[in-house]
């Protein structure tokens, strides 16, 4: 009997980015996650060029300056850093 992968192989990140609002992972089976920045108060607060040094893990995606890891799972999920919040919309 195969037992189900800890890392399914169609959730393996084959490519990550970050705008100046989301977090971006295209994943091995085409589909892309996005996610919003202020869910990562480190991420938030980091420099463009720092959010873009990013490294692939097995099951997510690793930033070296910040030594900050996201997992796959994590994201499909919705869960966010504690302490996240979102900011304020301009009226």
């Amino acid at each position: 009997m195969n037992s189900p992968s800890l890392y399914p192989e169609d959730e393996q990140p084959i490519e990550a980015w970050c705008d100046l609002h989301s977090v971006h992972v295209r994943l091995a089976d085409g589909r892309e996650v996005i996610t919003p920045l202020w869910w990562y108060p480190s991420l938030y607060a980091a420099t463009p060029a720092e959010r873009n040094n990013i490294e692939l893990m097995l099951a997510g995606i690793h930033w070296p300056d910040n030594d900050k890891d996201l997992s796959i799972r994590g994201m499909l999920a919705g869960w966010t850093a504690p302490g996240a919040t979102a900011p304020e919309k301009a009226a």
